[in-house]
């Protein structure tokens, strides 16, 4: 299986290619194809805040690979790199703050930082760390896509019709993707009758990324309205809800898309399975429960304005882009290190003392 993974990984967003992180600027997708060459740290700071790469574990590595031109710079400085490096780890662990693999990426650089031995290669050794981080994300991928397509399996049987929500593809990832690798994996194995992606404002990743990927591989897709989702439940028999999580609590609670909470609701309601898939650096064992992760707001024209046009009345806007899916609304969490089933702290600890994927 996981060699018709590998065979099947067709679409990618970060390259580290001779000393420069190359990003697929994912705000002009589908329309234009575009590599953004991030040279140094401030690039790769306004790459992310500006969301021309998202996706918490796609964030994560590139800001691994951020703090590697960070320390190339301070470097070439000459003065007090130890000090000064402080700075570009603050600058990138602001740049999105709900991502919890951002900060599990900034955690690993500096533990190897703190590692080097004497007369170690520093640049050498920082950058074989970021691609590490990078390599052991893919890995992640394809093992989560195997756990899933395994609960499919056991759940329904073949020829199921899935919906997902946000983008948790390749785009978002450093390799086959977390929700979306499940459901790549699930067409492959013949279990996939049809995908139905929400478009999900105000970003429309679902409609410009997730059904770019999978129309990208010949996965029938079928786009619709965020607020359609129910009633797409109630009439089309869907099977499973599986979405992908920036940040999951010590708890199980998720926090993910802005609109998995609705839809966690109602796929309680109708009886469909909700299934999160992320890498176990998205859990967060510092905080207890979803009310302590701290969501993203944005700015307003971001709700206002559809591709640069005013669309709607002047008026206060909330844009927070991130909720919170109570674990209780959770059927099964997968991670590279396992499953986990009616999430809880108990069931999240055990998980999280397995070994780690490397």
């Amino acid at each position: 299986m996981r060699e018709r993974l590998l065979a099947a990984e067709k679409v990618t967003g970060i390259q580290w290619r001779d000393g420069t992180l190359h990003l697929l600027d994912q705000r002009l997708l589908p329309a234009q194809e575009r590599w953004l060459a991030c040279t140094d740290v401030s690039q790769v700071v306004s790459a992310i805040r500006s969301m021309a790469v998202r996706g918490a574990p796609a964030i994560g590595i590139s800001a691994a690979y951020g703090l590697v031109l960070a320390l190339r710079a301070r470097l070439a400085e000459k003065g007090d790199w130890e000090e000064s490096i402080e700075e570009d780890f603050l600058d990138l662990a602001e740049a999105r703050p709900t991502a919890a693999n951002l900060f599990s990426a900034l955690n690993r650089m500096r533990d190897r930082l703190q590692r080097l031995r004497p007369n170690e290669n520093l640049l050498a050794a920082m950058e074989a760390e970021a691609v590490a981080i990078h390599d052991s994300d893919r890995e992640a991928n394809l093992t989560m896509a195997q756990y899933g397509i395994e609960l499919i399996r056991r759940q329904q049987g073949n020829e199921q019709t899935m919906l997902t929500h946000g983008n948790a593809g390749a785009l978002g990832s450093g390799g086959f993707g977390t929700a979306l690798g499940v459901l790549r994996a699930a067409y492959l194995e013949g279990m996939v009758e049809r995908i139905y992606v929400g478009e999900t404002r105000p970003w429309l990743q679902g409609s410009r990324l997730t059904a770019w990927e999978l129309a990208q591989e010949g996965v029938p897709v079928t786009l619709c309205a965020d607020s359609a989702m129910a009633h797409l439940m109630k009439v089309k028999g869907i099977t499973w809800v599986v979405v992908g999580a920036d940040c999951i609590a010590a708890n199980g609670d998720v926090a993910a898309k802005i609109g998995t909470y609705q839809l966690a609701v109602a796929a309680m309601h109708h009886g469909v399975r909700f299934m999160v898939v992320a890498p176990s650096t998205s859990i967060d064992l510092n905080l207890a429960t979803g009310d302590d992760i701290p969501l993203e707001e944005r700015e307003a024209d971001e709700l206002l304005d559809v591709a640069g046009n005013r669309v709607a009345a002047q008026v206060e806007v909330f844009n927070s882009v991130f909720d919170v899916t109570p674990a209780d609304l959770v059927d099964v969490i997968v991670t590279e290190k396992g499953v986990v089933e009616r999430p809880d702290t108990a069931k999240i600890a055990q998980l999280m003392c397995r070994k780690r994927l490397h």
